[in-house]
C-alpha cells in the first residue's frame, strides 16, 4: 500500500534528488503553484538537488524561457531534462528519415527542429508534405481541443507507407487551467493502435530517464544512486509507471490528472478510494499526497 504523507519534508531526507514533473505539479500551465515552489526550494536549501523532469517537446532551454513567462522562480530547480531534448536528438540521428511531416505548433515548437549541440554530425532534416515524407514528427495536435481522430485520414496512408511516427511527447491530456488539452501522446496512440509504429522518448520510456541522470550528474559532479533519486508527479501512466519502471521510488501527486477519483478533497485523498483504484493497476507509489507541498 503507498504512504499518504501531508508534505514532502516528512520523507525528503531520505532523498538527495528529485525527478520532478511540471504540469500539474509546480504550475498548471498558467500560475505556479506557490506551496509546490516552496516545498522545492525549501528541498534545495537542505542540499536536495531538482531535476525537472518534464514531457515538453521543446528543448530545455525553451522550457527555462517559459516557466519564467509563467513565473516559477529559477531558485526551486537545478536543471532540466525534457521529453524533446531526448526525441530530438533521435531526430537528428535518423530515427525517422530525413523528410519528415510535422504535426505540432509550427510557432512554438519550431526550435525542435534546431540540431541539439551534443551531435557532432547531425542528420540535415527537411520538413515536407505527407506525400514526400519518410517518417512523421509529432510535438502535439494543431487543435489541442479537438478530437485526435481527426488525424484518422492521414494516418491510414502513413501506415500504409511504413511510416514511424517520432512522438516527443508520450502525455495523452494536460490541464491547462480548468481546460484539458490533448497532447502528442493521444495521437502517438491512435497511430499504434491503427498499426503504426509510434516512437516515445518521454516519460514512462527510458530515454528520458538516462538524459536526467546525466544531467544531474553534471550538477553533482558523479552519478546518484537511483535509490536516492524520488521521483515526483501526477501522471501516473508516465511518472509513477515510469519511474516505478526504473527502480526510483515515486511521489504520486493524486491532486492532479486523477483528482476525480480519490474524493472531494483535492488536498487529500481518500484513502480507501486511493486503495482501490491503484489495486486496479497493481502499481503502489512509494507515497501519495494531494498537492506538491
Amino acid at each position: 500500500m503507498t504512504r499518504i504523507v501531508q508534505s514532502l519534508a516528512e520523507v525528503s531526507s531520505d532523498y538527495d534528488a528529485l525527478f520532478c514533473d511540471l504540469w500539474g505539479c509546480v504550475h498548471d500551465g498558467i500560475r505556479p503553484f506557490p506551496a509546490a515552489v516552496a516545498a522545492l526550494q525549501t528541498y534545495r536549501k537542505q542540499g536536495g538537488k531538482v531535476v525537472l523532469v518534464t514531457n515538453s517537446p521543446r528543448p530545455r532551454t525553451s522550457v527555462k524561457q517559459q516557466l519564467a513567462q509563467i513565473g516559477v522562480p529559477d531558485d526551486c530547480w537545478d536543471t532540466i531534462a525534457t521529453s524533446g531534448d531526448s526525441a530530438r536528438s533521435a531526430l537528428f540521428q535518423g530515427a525517422v528519415g530525413r523528410k519528415v511531416w510535422f504535426i505540432g505548433d509550427g510557432d512554438t515548437d519550431k526550435g525542435f527542429f534546431t540540431p541539439p549541440n551534443i551531435l557532432d554530425s547531425p542528420l540535415m532534416i527537411e520538413r515536407v508534405p505527407l506525400e514526400e515524407a519518410e517518417g512523421i514528427v509529432c510535438t502535439g495536435p494543431e487543435d489541442t481541443l479537438a478530437d485526435p481522430a481527426v488525424y484518422r485520414p492521414q494516418f491510414l496512408y502513413a501506415k500504409t507507407k511504413g511510416l514511424k511516427l517520432l512522438c516527443a511527447n508520450p502525455d495523452i491530456v494536460v490541464d491547462r487551467g480548468d481546460t484539458r488539452e490533448w497532447c502528442a501522446g493521444a495521437l502517438a496512440r491512435l497511430y499504434t493502435e491503427m498499426g503504426g509504429e509510434s516512437l516515445y522518448f518521454g516519460k514512462p520510456h527510458p530515454p528520458i530517464y538516462d538524459l536526467a541522470r546525466r544531467r544531474l550528474a553534471a550538477e553533482t559532479n558523479g552519478a546518484t544512486d537511483d535509490m536516492r533519486i524520488l521521483a515526483v508527479g501526477d501522471g501516473f501512466g508516465t511518472d509513477v509507471e515510469g519511474a516505478t519502471g526504473e527502480g526510483i521510488d515515486t511521489l504520486f501527486i493524486t491532486g492532479g490528472l486523477e483528482a476525480a477519483n480519490f474524493g472531494q478533497d483535492v488536498d487529500n485523498p481518500a484513502p480507501d478510494l486511493l486503495d482501490q483504484w491503484l489495486a486496479r493497476r497493481q502499481i503502489d507509489p512509494t507515497y501519495s499526497i494531494g498537492r506538491l507541498r
